[in-house]
């Protein structure tokens, strides 16, 4: 793995965990922001709960030596988790703004999967 990569997998892998945590962590207290964000969706407030404890394991798992497959799984449900909430932001009528978020952290998921070295990967 190149100099370059390591660089991209870990600024990217960085950005993902520090929006992930954060994000996740507002869920889990139900911070006034994120009651707004969720409740003009249509979502319940339990929801919350739900997609902020699936951060915090989500951000665990990726940044857990090994576990190659743990960290797939991890990967899959981030995207399926901010392309969900990229699709609702767009669905509600919403404006860039409020999607910006899901856009940059689909780009970072993405990146970190892509850059991640050998040792983050499933291994055969």
């Amino acid at each position: 793995m190149s100099k370059r990569d390591k660089i991209i997998y870990w600024i990217a892998t960085i950005l993902m965990v520090f929006g992930m945590t954060a994000s996740g962590i507002a869920q889990i207290l139900q911070l006034d922001g994120m009651v707004v964000l969720i409740t003009d969706l249509g979502y319940p407030l339990y929801f919350m709960y739900i997609i902020g404890v699936w951060k915090i394991l989500g951000v665990t798992a990726i940044l857990a030596p090994k576990f190659g497959l743990l960290k797939e799984w991890a990967y899959a449900g981030f995207v399926f988790l901010m392309s969900g909430a990229l699709l609702s932001h767009i669905f509600n009528g919403d404006t860039a703004d409020t999607f910006l978020g899901p856009v940059f952290q689909l780009i970072f998921i993405c990146l970190s999967w892509y850059f991640r070295p050998d040792t983050r990967k499933i291994t055969t």
